[in-house]
């Protein structure tokens, strides 16, 4: 429903298109309230070629899991899938919410699912992105099995590289920790440590990977020279997309995600948060579980306020 004043006006919207998005706004429309899914178009997996684990598509694109959760999604009459992303988004204070679109679209809602991900910081590496997605990750968790028996490089330099290489040597042959010209920000623990289990530390620029996407060869440093590895990972920084959910004043954690309770609701009424820019493990079937629980609570919490977009007039969120 489209008001005079040109806002689409919705029970719910839910800021971001991937899987936690996608499946917030498939409970929310399950629920017969009104839903419109904003997708920015920029998933955080867009270079993978293969996730792993997700029960019973174990495994499979992204991509292709992404493209049937939005078909699914459309075949509900309750929701809309919108292209754009968001620049500003307000609480009122009748407890609605505006949210400005990057392409001048103004949507209106009694409730906000934040699903806006996380932003990785990548190793600055000639050919990087030819190779990222087929041999080159960020995620142990995700991707660690594929490394086993392997030799390894892991790009990164604070201290938070030494468990991560130290997680990898669980799957891999060898592991060589390459700084990429930065100095190594463990202290002499940490060095001990790595030391211990065979782990190289090379404080030095890393110029380019080597080999064809699918076969990596090596990473070529510019003063230590070639070193050989089948696949790399990286733990430099991964930013929570929280600049909307600063906007709201919603409560943010020590690490910088989202604040919520057990079903998702942020410090701020009305506001609920799900995926990976909220606590704990950032797998696609977690980001699937939360945005389900997200979506449900959130449609839940408009029992009694009337979930027909013709109902707006006169309905305050309670």
């Amino acid at each position: 429903m489209t008001a005079p004043d040109g806002d689409a006006r919705y029970d719910a919207v839910v800021i971001g298109g991937g899987v936690a998005g996608l499946a917030a706004g498939t409970w929310i429309a399950r629920y017969r309230r009104s839903v419109a899914v904003l997708d920015g178009g920029e998933p955080r997996n867009k270079w993978v070629e293969l996730a792993h684990g997700y029960l019973g598509e174990d495994p499979m694109h992204p991509g292709d899991l992404l493209e049937r959760a939005r078909r699914q999604l459309e075949r509900y009459e309750e929701a809309d899938l919108c292209a754009g992303q968001a620049s500003r988004v307000r609480r009122e204070e009748d407890g609605t919410f505006t949210v400005v679109v990057d392409n001048g679209l103004r949507l209106r809602s009694r409730r906000l699912v934040l699903a806006t991900g996380v932003r990785d910081v990548f190793p600055e590496v000639e050919r990087f992105f030819e190779h990222y997605g087929a041999s080159v990750f960020h995620c142990p968790t995700c991707d660690g099995y594929e490394a086993r028996d392997t030799r390894v490089v892991a790009f990164g330099w604070s201290d938070d590289i030494t468990d991560f290489a130290l997680t990898l040597l669980g799957w891999a042959r060898s592991v060589a920790i390459v700084t990429d010209g930065h100095a190594f920000e463990g202290d002499e623990s940490c060095r001990r440590r790595l030391a211990e289990a065979g782990i190289a530390v090379m404080e030095d620029d890393a110029v380019e990977l080597l080999g064809e996407r699918g076969n990596l060869e090596g990473v070529r440093l510019r003063g230590a020279g070639v070193v050989p590895c089948e696949l790399a990972f990286f733990s430099i920084a991964h930013e929570p997309r929280t600049g909307l959910a600063v906007q709201l004043g919603c409560r943010l954690t020590g690490e910088g995600c989202i604040d919520v309770d057990g079903e998702a609701a942020t410090s701020v009424p009305g506001v609920y948060a799900a995926g990976d820019i909220t606590p704990g493990l950032q797998l696609v079937q977690v980001a699937a579980a939360k945005g389900a629980t997200a979506g449900v609570a959130c449609a839940r919490s408009l029992r009694g306020e009337g979930g027909r977009p013709d109902a707006w007039e006169g309905q305050v969120p309670g």
